[in-house]
């Protein structure tokens, strides 16, 4: 897996100053897309782990609220099968922070048992994930005034609520 960046003080995408991780690679490829380079599955630096120790000594601090997940596409499967290990260790350092993933997949559809996106980890790494920001943007619902999304259609899902109830929970309008 290839990634982006990795920034240890973000304060756009999530609540709190997270540590996020823009993964390389997107089928998705939206109109409007603020960062089109990171379609290309290659784009950026091999993903190792040495920089996933970065990331994870980079959640310690305690103002770090936690992690997000962003790209690129964090569910293309190849990025799935990367970015799983990286939140087993981070539940296991860290059981009580937060993760957050921005997703262009919906979880009914292709995160879903059978879904064109849903592979061997998938439920494993959905279940330690706790708002998932899904739906593809689409450049004419965009709207600025949105937090944390940058378009209409996408919802911003209190996932451990939608996975304990089966049925989607939204986490904010």
């Amino acid at each position: 897996m290839y990634y982006g960046a990795a920034d240890t003080c973000d304060i756009a995408n999530g609540i709190g100053v997270r540590v996020t991780l823009f993964v390389s690679g997107c089928t998705n490829r939206c109109k409007g897309c603020f960062q089109p380079e990171t379609w290309d599955f290659e784009y950026g630096n091999l993903y190792t782990y040495e920089i996933e120790e970065k990331i994870l000594d980079a959640i310690a601090p305690p103002y770090i609220s936690g992690l997000t997940l962003l790209g690129g596409e964090p569910f293309e499967p190849e990025n799935q099968r990367e970015l799983v290990g990286l939140l087993r260790k981070m539940r296991r350092r860290y059981p009580h922070k937060t993760v957050w993933a921005y997703t262009g997949f919906t979880l009914e559809n292709e995160l879903s048992p059978g879904g064109r996106k849903y592979c061997e980890v998938t439920a494993e790494m959905l279940s330690m994930i706790d708002v998932l920001v899904d739906g593809r943007f689409v450049q004419e619902k965009k709207n600025l005034s949105l937090r944390f999304r940058g378009s209409e259609n996408q919802r911003i899902i209190d996932l451990k609520s939608t996975l304990e109830k089966h049925r989607t929970i939204l986490y904010m309008e």
